[in-house]
């Protein structure tokens, strides 16, 4: 069962993130698990900076978007809020069934502290869910995506930072400062 686990996180390779396939027209943007990795690389960073639980964030970071290789990246216009949750909730349940009761447990735990969003470590992995999209930005910007639609992925970033550190890497990352 534990290959399947695997096989199911090895499809986000294969994922791509629709934001940039609906928003740019883009054929070849990154995967999910493109993004996954630079979110938890940039979660290391800012949580051992910050002397949080690393581990903990690192792992939430992992699993923050594992549902997607079954429900595929849904923006918000593809789906309603809580239709969205309900499905990736069914989806994470399924993808962990295929571990060991152990570890199925704890990440079962962190994706429920992930997806309500209250405590220090979700609220800085959703917080650089959104640096990493306009770091993402900023790169499609550098290859020669328009600026003009970059701009909403921008917006989108900006609204909900609240971490001093973060803000200041996005005022970077938006040119901002």
């Amino acid at each position: 069962m534990m290959l399947d686990f695997f096989k199911a996180a090895a499809n986000l390779k294969n994922t791509p993130r629709q934001g940039w396939v609906e928003k740019l027209g883009m054929s070849n943007s990154e995967s999910v698990a493109d993004h996954s990795y630079l979110v938890a690389v940039i979660c290391m960073v800012f949580s051992d900076i910050g002397r949080h639980d690393s581990e903990k964030i690192i792992k939430m970071a992992l699993l923050h978007d594992l549902a997607e290789s079954i429900t595929g990246d849904l923006t918000p216009g593809q789906t309603d809020r809580r239709e969205k949750a309900r499905a990736e909730d069914d989806a994470f349940a399924r993808i962990v069934g295929m571990l060991p009761e152990s570890a199925r447990k704890q990440y079962v735990q962190i994706w429920k502290e992930y997806t309500e969003g209250k405590t220090a470590e979700a609220k800085m992995v959703h917080q650089i869910d959104k640096i990493e999209m306009a770091l993402q930005a900023r790169l499609y910007g550098e290859q020669g995506q328009p600026e003009e639609k970059l701009g909403a992925f921008f917006a989108s970033a900006k609204d909900g930072i609240e971490d001093p550190g973060l803000a200041s890497l996005l005022d970077e990352i938006t040119g901002d400062r």
